[in-house]
């Protein structure tokens, strides 16, 4: 399409436009200048006393809120900061820390063992004590439960040995009687006179321990009943009733816990 001869092209238009731009900003400028010239400059701050006035006048608006003052306590934190460790130190605190710990540990192990010591030295001492004393004491051997085959031990026999070897005696069981009167004087000769009858100790060793311990009635006793022991046991010869019958009732003077003691 072919433009007319006579139409302006985009060249020639351009200094017209440029024309028109600049009146547009001059324009512009000089509506705007009356505004800039208005305001003041930053250096004509208005004086101290005009701000307080004013400042004291908007104060006492009673629609403002009064001014409160608050006093609030809190705790003061006296710590200081840690300060901060080089390498050096933090690769030692360990060993440090060690070394501590055995020391107190040392020192536990040490009062314990005094403890065990002194405990160790009192027991010693108890028991050296204790073996003094048992030696000094006289020794004493132990009391027989039995003489031979027979039973001598106190509750093994009635209360009144005399009146129950009579009352069997007179019921026609003389062995019986003599076994009794026998086991009860072996008794009484070992845990009233203390004489040192022991298990394996013969009727005639009996005898003679007997009269070693005890006065010459209480001995010419025992020696008597011995003797019609033996007779009833291995001659098969029974004593008289009068002979029997005075055994049961001597008994208890004899041979008492109190009586038949030889005299120092």
């Amino acid at each position: 399409m072919r433009l007319p001869a006579d139409m302006p092209t985009e060249t020639s238009m351009r200094p017209a436009l440029l024309h028109i731009a600049l009146c547009i900003a001059l324009a512009l400028v000089l509506a705007f200048a009356p505004l800039l010239s208005s305001r003041a400059a930053p250096g004509d701050a208005p004086p101290q006393a005009e701000v307080e006035a004013a400042a004291a006048q908007v104060a006492k608006d009673p629609n403002l809120p009064a001014r409160v003052t608050e006093k609030k306590l809190r705790f003061r934190d006296d710590e200081k900061p840690e300060k901060p460790k080089d390498g050096a130190n933090d690769s030692l605190t360990w060993l440090v820390d060690l070394l501590r710990w055995m020391s107190e540990a040392g020192r536990l192990l040490v009062w314990l063992a005094g403890a065990v010591a002194v405990a160790m030295l009192l027991v010693g001492i108890r028991r050296w004590v204790k073996a003094r004393a048992d030696a000094a004491m006289p020794a004493r051997a132990a009391i027989p439960s039995h003489v031979q085959s027979l039973d001598i031990r106190p509750e093994s026999l009635p209360r009144d040995v005399g009146v129950a070897a009579e009352a069997l005696w007179r019921q026609g069981e003389h062995r019986a009687a003599l076994s009794l009167l026998y086991r009860g004087a072996l008794s009484r000769l070992v845990h009233d006179h203390e004489v040192p009858i022991r298990a394996a100790t013969t009727e005639g060793e009996c005898v003679t321990l007997a009269n070693a311990s005890l006065d010459a009635d209480a001995g010419e006793f025992v020696t008597r009943l011995v003797r019609a022991w033996q007779l009833a046991v291995y001659g098969q010869r029974m004593p008289t009733d009068q002979d029997a019958l005075a055994l049961c009732h001597e008994f208890d003077e004899h041979l008492s816990a109190t009586s038949g003691v030889a005299a120092a």
